[in-house]
């Protein structure tokens, strides 16, 4: 087994990657049902995103109202309701996102190891950059208590992951001041 990694090329819409992941999704769920033919090999898919905020299964009755939504709209991206974990985040221009698609059982992670290990990726590259990154009792990675430079939501089905990291490289971070990013009203967002 090989980890594969596939760059979406270009600046795809959201739709675009949702489908893509959950076509892997699927065929390793198939996989594990049936059993039959060679494992899918886990991968890894990177993008930069259009503009799109996302709301997270944490999110209370959709997360958004009618206004809010049409607020985001009109800044000029997509909203779009998601099975992954956590609240309502913004992906786009300059952040990496990153969307592992794998057993978790095959590696003999728990959810929450799993989280662990995808902070703890995010930790290791951004000291490449010569940043410190950390965990605090808030979900992804923080470079102070208040600065969230990534964000981590996933969403598992018998073991097998999608979704995953929103890394903020370069983005334009007024994106974010249209949202109370991931549900905490006294932080604030970072880049690289």
């Amino acid at each position: 087994m090989i980890l594969r990694h596939v760059h979406l090329k270009g600046v795809p819409q959201f739709s675009a990657c949702q489908r893509v992941q959950e076509l892997y999704a699927r065929k390793l769920l198939d996989w594990k049902l049936l059993g039959s033919g060679d494992r899918p090999d886990p991968t890894v898919f990177t993008m930069e995103m259009k503009p799109v905020y996302t709301t997270g299964r944490r999110d209370v009755r959709g997360g958004l109202d009618t206004a809010q939504k049409r607020v985001l709209i009109e800044s000029g991206a997509e909203v779009v309701s998601t099975l992954r974990g956590g609240q309502t985040t913004f992906h786009g221009p300059g952040q990496l996102t990153s969307y592992p698609v794998l057993d978790t059982g095959v590696f003999g992670l728990t959810a929450r190891c799993y989280i662990r290990m995808l902070e703890n990726v995010v930790i290791r590259t951004l000291e490449r950059y010569g940043i410190k990154g950390m965990v605090t009792e808030n979900p992804g990675v923080w470079v102070t208590d208040d600065e969230k430079i990534c964000a981590i939501g996933v969403h598992m089905r018998r073991r097998v992951t999608s979704y995953g990291i929103g890394l903020n490289v370069t983005t334009d971070l007024k994106w974010f001041d249209h949202i109370i990013a991931c549900g905490l009203p006294d932080k604030s967002v970072t880049s690289i």
